[in-house]
């Protein structure tokens, strides 16, 4: 069967590094984990040594109707394990149950940052993920606080995981080059079963925070905050300078103030 045409509304740019792709697939741990999903396997760069590796019991999510036609034909061994939907609204417990689970893949630039909400919505169950995505965006999520690049998803995913930036690939060794590098990163689960504080407005915080990330929390979040409220020390530096834990002090600040506002 012919090479697939990579399709630019997909973001696809296909790795054609064998060496590369064996590298990826060995930073897989999935220590105590047997079941593992790859997200969008395109023309296969790692679905073969996944489907070899005995210890792995993986099931394969691809949205590109040709990609999964073309998976089929040259991977027999994949019919039965590779489902045709889109990962960002497919429930890993349709594949495993309630089964813990590792995710690998080359994620396309352009839903990146959505597949990790996805797996942080399925924290619960996703114990390992190991991603390569463009390296501006795996720099950000395992950013630590006070580096420019620290976020959003820096904060929420460094909350729930133990993140390390693993290496760089270069854009040569992909169909069609792309004009970034990427960079592959290792996400393993933390003991976090649940945040100390109340979740939903933690989410809140960190987002409104670095949505006005050059102002002073005390400017970003002074919507959360009553017109009158107690003086905080946190309040008068940038969300940047704030880890995972003072957000979390912060939050049951901002909780407390509001639920008891100053007279």
């Amino acid at each position: 069967m012919k090479r697939l045409t990579p399709k630019k509304a997909l973001g696809q740019h296909f790795l054609n590094d064998k060496g590369i792709a064996a590298k990826i697939v060995s930073t897989l741990k999935a220590d105590g984990i047997r079941h593992v999903i790859e997200v969008g396997p395109g023309m296969g760069a790692l679905t073969p040594m996944l489907l070899r590796e005995q210890r792995f019991d993986t099931r394969f999510v691809e949205v590109d109707i040709d990609a999964v036609a073309y998976l089929e034909a040259q991977y027999p061994d994949i019919r039965g394990k590779l489902v045709a939907a889109d990962f960002l609204h497919y429930p890993p417990e349709q594949l495993f149950g309630n089964e813990p689970v590792a995710i690998i893949g080359n994620f396309p630039y352009n839903i990146s940052s959505q597949i990790l909400f996805k797996i942080l919505d399925c924290r619960s169950q996703v114990k390992e993920v190991v991603g390569m995505l463009q390296k501006e965006v795996a720099e950000r999520i395992a950013a630590p606080p006070g580096s420019k690049t620290y976020g959003i998803t820096s904060v929420l995913l460094q909350a729930f995981y133990d993140i390390e930036y693993l290496f760089t690939v270069h854009e040569h060794v992909f169909t069609p080059p792309p004009k970034v590098k990427s960079g592959v990163i290792r996400l393993i689960r933390n003991r976090v079963e649940a945040l100390p504080c109340d979740e939903a407005l933690f989410f809140r915080v960190v987002k409104t925070a670095f949505n006005q990330r050059r102002k002073m929390l005390g400017n970003s979040l002074k919507n959360l905050l009553p017109v009158t409220h107690a003086a905080n020390p946190m309040l008068s530096k940038r969300p940047e300078q704030l880890g995972v834990q003072e957000f979390i002090e912060l939050t049951h600040y901002i909780k407390d103030e509001v639920m008891q506002p100053v007279a």
